[in-house]
Order: C-alpha cells, then structure tokens, then sequence
C-alpha cells in the first residue's frame, strides 16, 4: 500500500515593487541638483581648462588671421574640421561659452542653497550636549568642590576666551560651537571664483587690445587701422578708442657684456616716449619700463619686447626708389639673430621679396650659417634671399612677417647659383638680372608695444584676493563644538574623599566633550584647557 505524499501548500508570489516614475519635474530637480553639486564644478573647472588648450596649439583668427590662413592652405585636409568646430577661435566657440557658463551656473547653484544653510547656522543656537560626553572624541572628566553653576561659570569664561558662542538649554550643561569662518571662507571662495569668471567675461567681452612694433624717430597715432594686431571685444566700438599720439624717441637697452655665465643677458629696457592724450594737445615726456605701463584714457601701455628695424631702401634699375623704410625683424634667440621680410610689390616685370636675417653682431664666417655673437649691435649685418614672382597667391591674407614662395621663384646670379646678399649699414647689392639694387641704409631699434584695456581686472583682482582669503579662511579654521555636563558627585566615587566638598557643600563631577568636524589636533587643547581651568579653582578653593 503506498501513501501519497499530500501537496505543498503554493508560496504567494510577491509582486514586483513598483518604483516610482520621476515625472518632467522631477527629472529637472535631478538634473539641476547633479549640475550644482561641487563635483560638477570641479569637473567643468578642469573641462574648462583642457578645453583652453587648443587656443595655444591652433593660430588664432583673433591674434593673427594671416597665420591662420597660412595653416589652412597648408593642412587642406584637416583645417576645414577644425574650422568648422571653432579650432581657429576657440575662446568664442559655442563649446566653449557652454563650458563656462555651465560653470558659472553650477557655482551659482551651490553657493546659493549653502549661503542660506550657512545663515541659518548663523542664527541657531549650539545643539544640547549629548548624555554621555565620555563618548565623544576627545573627553575629560574632573571633581571639582565647586559649585555646579560656578563649574559652568569657568568653562564659560574658558570657552569664551577660545570664542567659542555658548548656549546652556539646562542648568547642568552647557553648549560651546566656534568656526563658523570655516564655512563663510568656503562660500567667499566659491562666490570669489565667480567673480573672477565674470571679471574675465566683462574683460573678453569689454576690452580690447592692440599690439605695434615702434621704431625710434617715428609716431603712432592710435585708431584701429593703425595696430599691426588688435583684438576688440565682441561688443567694443573700434571707431572709440582712446585717439592718443605716441612717439618713440629713444629706446635704451643695456646687455650684460661681462665675460661669464651672464653675458649679453638682457639688464635694462626703458622707451623714452612723448605722449599726447589727443591730437593737438600738450605732449608730455613719458618712460615706459618692463611692468611699468604708462596709463592714457582708461588704456595701458605696456613695452613687450624690443628690437631692430634696419632702414632697407630697394631701387629699381633707373634708380627710382621701390622701398624705403625701417623694416622690423623679429629676433629668433638670445643674441637677437632676427629675421624679416621685405616686400616690394612695386617692382616690375615680376614682384620681388628679400628674405633673411639681421645679425646685431654678426659672426663673419657663416660657418654654421648666419648667427649673431651678441644682442648689442657691435658689427650688424644683413643676410638675405632674393624671390620674384607673386607676392599674394591667391589674395589670401598673409603676415608681414612671412614670405609665400608658392608662386615665386629664387633670384639666380649669372652662374646659376642662387643670389644671396650680405651686407653691412652704409653698403649695396646690385640684384642680377638688372632688377635694381638693394642699400642697407641704418640700423634702428624698436619697441613693442601693447595698448590693453581690460574693465574686468579690477573685478578679477578683487575676486582673487577674496579667493586667496576665503581658502585660508577653509582650510585654517576648525569647526569645533565642546559640551560641558555637571552633576552632584556620588559618595565614594573616585577623587571624591567625602559627601561633601568645603562648606558642606556636595562635590560636583563636571565632564566635557568634544567634537571636531575633520581631524583636529587642537581639540584636545581646548578640552584640556577647561580641565586645567577647573582643577586650578579646585586647588584655590
């Protein structure tokens, strides 16, 4: 006979816990809480700082639009990408302004919700000690015949002089907080990096800037067809700059010539100017040094750099003067071997361009090519190429600076070799083919000078020393709280010999706590020093 096994009893299935749907509001709150918390700011802080890099790898059209075309002709692959994603002007790319104002916005949104939590701490009062103190970090415990309220008396003068802001919520306790500065140097600091962004939106967007190269003898008149570079901002009139007259009339620049680790090291440069705040009006006699601009209407005048310009006059074979100026030449490396371009689109059948060096002292052999034995010129010399054909290729904007071979070839003497000039101020060089003559007049040298005005430095300068003050405030201040219990002393309880203290009165038992938010090494001196406090009345008494 065989038993059947009776059935299970079937478990009840439990059904899936639903989960809440977040609706379009909801999913807002998300995305704005992510988008203010602090680990978002850190990550567009640094994603602002990579995205900042290409605009010191790519020529910008801002800085320099001629090299800007001169690298899309060279890269016609890669230039149009590149273009088309704001490589050439990085600091106003879309991607760009995004990353910071998401920035901007994310500081704002933390620093607004912890600005009202920290006024609200403000207000509050320290929160009631806990029951058992002996818990807390750092403790201690003492006997004392004082009375309760005298014991709480002399830990609130203690805490007091620590400045700690008491509260007793009972008579057998009393409440001590301080470093509040903590976080109000936590706020100022985030609030300061705010400051420093718009500092640097209201300059970008405000300010401009202007460069030109200065030789001796010679004026500037400042407008914006006058800059060899200038960059106005988005919202800058052009047609009101400052119209001050400037004019160069001696650059002194002194070199090291002792023998040694520092020799022809730069010591000094001052440009001696003669300013006019306006055409027509009074000049004055300024100096401008290395970070000492001079300041004209709101503008800054700052000497960058110096120079030589060598006076290079170009005549055709009747004799006419093609060229005649003072032509910059840019110097390359410490003993200022420069380089430089004449161009003389003036000149027929074909354009000619001289492209070369200017060696302020000039080592007379060339055995490893052109090169300058000291930045002063002591034996100056020019060393140029001779090219003919079309200057502008295409129309294409182009540097002064650079010369475009693309559609010009090099000037041969009669052997075929290829023409190449040396020559030394006061000599000339008869250009093969009967194309005319070249004249190394003088040498003079040159300033480089840049105008800026920037309405946003004041703001970024405040900000930062704001910055710099709130992180001392962060990281130097504790946020510390020390809490102090009192009771009536049992009999026979340790340090206690009797019921009773002097007078009768009952010993009291006073514990204090503390509790720092981080690490503190400092917590356990103020603890200590209340104990110390209350013994020494103790022994007094």
């Amino acid at each position: 006979m065989t038993t059947e096994t009776p059935p299970r009893p079937r478990r009840r299935t439990q059904a899936d816990p639903s989960l809440p749907r977040l609706s379009a509001v909801g999913w807002v709150r998300w995305a704005w809480r992510q988008l203010t918390s602090m680990r978002t700011a850190l990550f567009l802080l640094l994603l602002l700082s990579v995205a900042a890099v290409p605009g010191s790898i790519f020529p910008q059209r801002n800085i320099d639009s001629g090299r800007v075309a001169d690298y899309i002709a060279q890269n016609p692959t890669t230039s149009p990408w590149l273009d088309r994603f704001g490589f050439f002007d990085v600091y106003a790319s879309p991607w760009f302004s995004a990353i910071y104002l998401l920035l901007f916005v994310s500081l704002v949104g933390c620093i607004v919700p912890r600005t009202k939590v920290h006024l609200a701490a403000l207000r509050a009062t320290p929160p009631r000690a806990p029951s058992r103190l002996t818990r807390l970090d750092e403790h201690a415990e003492v006997v004392t015949d004082l009375s309760p309220e005298e014991a709480l008396g002399v830990a609130r003068e203690v805490l007091r002089g620590k400045r700690f802001r008491l509260h007793s919520h009972d008579d057998t306790s009393l409440s001590g907080e301080s470093g509040y500065l903590r976080e109000t140097g936590n706020l100022v600091f985030h609030l300061a990096l705010t400051g420093i962004i718009v500092g640097m939106a209201v300059g970008h967007v405000f300010g401009w800037r202007g460069d030109i190269i200065l030789p001796e003898g010679t004026r500037f008149a400042s407008s914006a067809g006058t800059y060899n570079t200038i960059s106005p901002g988005p919202w800058v009139d052009t047609e009101s700059l400052p119209p001050f007259v400037l004019g160069l009339d001696r650059l002194d620049v002194q070199f090291n010539e002792t023998p040694g680790r520092g020799f022809g090291t730069p010591r000094e440069f001052t440009a001696y100017t003669t300013l006019q705040p306006e055409p027509g009006a009074p000049a004055t006699d300024e100096t401008i040094s290395v970070n000492h601009p001079i300041t004209v209407d709101g503008a800054d005048i700052f000497l960058l750099g110096n120079g030589y310009t060598p006076v290079i006059t170009v005549r055709d074979a009747a004799g006419e003067i093609l060229y005649r100026e003072a032509t910059p030449f840019l110097p390359q490396d410490g003993n200022y071997r420069s380089v430089g371009v004449i161009k003389v689109p003036s000149a027929s059948p074909k354009q000619l361009g001289l492209t070369g060096f200017f060696l302020p002292t000039a080592e007379p052999t060339f055995v490893h090519g052109p090169a300058s034995l000291f930045p002063d010129a002591k034996d100056p010399e020019l060393a140029l190429s001779i090219w003919e054909g079309n200057l502008f290729p295409g129309d294409a904007p182009q540097s002064v600076y650079t010369l475009n071979t693309d559609e010009m070839t090099q000037v041969a003497k009669a052997d075929g070799s290829p023409a190449l000039i040396r020559l030394k101020p006061g000599q000339t060089y008869e250009i093969p083919g009967d194309r005319g003559t070249v004249t190394f007049d003088s040498v003079k040298r040159f300033a480089g000078l840049s105008v800026r005005t920037d309405p946003g430095a004041p703001i970024s300068l405040v900000s930062a020393i704001l910055a710099t003050l709130g992180l001392i405030l962060g990281l130097t201040i504790k946020r510390r709280r020390v809490f102090v219990r009192v009771r009536a002393a049992e009999p026979g309880a340790a340090g206690v010999d009797s019921p009773s203290g002097d007078g009768g009165r009952p010993a009291t038992v006073v514990t204090i706590g503390g509790l720092s938010k981080d690490s503190d090494a400092g917590l356990a001196a103020i603890v200590a020093a209340v104990h110390d406090r209350l013994a020494e009345r103790n022994d007094r008494s």
